[in-house]
């Protein structure tokens, strides 16, 4: 084997990784990545954050080794919601698991906001009734039109619903996806299936007495280990999480709300753990590396085909 050193070393950007990448598959590696990391064979830290001096912002590490090897770092400026800069940006760089050779940087925000989503999506599919008849979102950035997209590739639904705190962003998003804009939180909610929760809420959002019964909540609106979409009524229900040590450490739903785990949904999907029939439940997200990480060689391997 010939070692040629970084000189060569490729960048995939955001719109080759945009033309490469699809729901469906990635709907399946976030999946398979969660069954092997709940089954003890990926290896990760707790997502390692560092305060900017100065500004409403953190730098965080997210390696993880598991099928496939690689580290995200990706910033946070709260001070760049609703400028042309974006709230999030990151970069990713996988390696050659055999030699340790880098193989590529990535572009990571799409990825980012993609298995965000797909990871959504995949609990959905799996706990989620079969025919929803009503699905919301609440928020109006970018997960919330990702979640519209991904979750569309795994149920259909009669109607689809929008609520965000800023009513002419909202409106404008609803338009866009073809969703009902809702004049308050409460009536998106109510008797609805399927609800994402995608907005940058530091204090609850949705109520537990709203939530249908065997309604399937999505929280994936993380910002800081103390903030809050769901009240405590809501986080008394079925909690499902990507990792619990991770939960513990950094899901201010459930730091603040003190509940009970359930189950990691890499469990759920193994089939070590069930859920009861007709329980209500929360897949509280805050996104874990060994997502990056399948996402990210699955972008490449993709845009390397091309």
């Amino acid at each position: 084997m010939v070692y040629h050193g970084l000189e060569a070393l490729p960048f995939i950007g955001e719109a080759e990784i945009e033309a490469a990448l699809e729901w469906p598959p990635l709907i399946d590696v976030i999946e398979e990545a969660m069954i092997a990391f709940s089954a003890g064979r990926v290896a990760q830290p707790v997502r390692q954050m560092v305060p900017v001096p100065g500004e409403d912002a953190i730098i965080a590490a997210m390696p993880a080794v598991g099928e496939a090897m690689a580290v995200k770092v990706v910033t946070l400026y709260h001070s760049n919601a609703g400028t042309d800069v974006p709230t999030h940006q990151a970069v990713i760089l996988i390696f050659n698991k055999s030699n340790g050779s880098p193989l590529a940087v990535l572009d990571g925000r799409l990825i980012t906001e993609m298995r965000t989503a797909a990871g959504s999506a995949a609990a959905a599919r799996k706990l989620a009734v079969e025919n929803p008849q009503v699905v919301t979102i609440l928020g109006n950035g970018v997960q919330a039109r990702a979640h519209a997209k991904a979750l569309a590739h795994v149920r259909s639904y009669d109607e689809l619903r929008l609520w965000a705190r800023n009513p002419q962003h909202g409106q404008a998003l609803s338009e866009e996806i073809g969703a009902v804009f809702c004049p308050s939180a409460e009536d998106a909610v109510r008797d609805a299936d399927i609800i994402a929760c995608t907005t940058s809420a530091t204090v609850p959002v949705v109520e537990g007495a709203w939530l249908k019964p065997g309604a399937f909540v999505t929280s994936v609106g993380w910002n800081t280990a103390d903030g809050r979409e769901l009240d405590d009524a809501a986080m008394a229900n079925t909690v499902i999480v990507e990792s619990a040590d991770a939960a513990r450490d950094q899901a201010g739903d459930i730091r603040g709300s003190g509940c009970e785990i359930f189950a990691e949904i890499g469990e759920i999907y193994a089939g070590s753990k069930a859920v009861p029939n007709g329980a209500t439940v929360i897949y509280d997200s805050i996104g874990i590396a060994i997502m990056d990480t399948a996402a990210a060689k699955l972008a490449y391997d993709l845009a390397r085909r091309g």
